[in-house]
């Protein structure tokens, strides 16, 4: 189950960077590239992308001695 979470995270860290960098206008070549709520979105994707990354890493830890 840990490596779910990690690979979910990391996928929607992914998509959110492109999202953002279309949004920002560096990434061209969709109808997302120069639009300021894809940036947001995608700022949006990369924060739920870390947190899940966080809680699948933290999940499988075993507790401190």
């Amino acid at each position: 189950m840990k490596m779910i979470y990690i690979i979910i995270g990391v996928l929607l860290l992914l998509v959110g960077l492109v999202w953002f960098l279309q949004g920002i206008n560096i990434l061209p070549g969709s109808f997302m590239t120069g639009q300021p709520q894809w940036a947001i979105y995608g700022a949006l994707a990369m924060l739920a992308g870390i947190g899940i990354l966080v809680y699948g890493r933290r999940r499988g830890s075993p507790p401190p001695r």
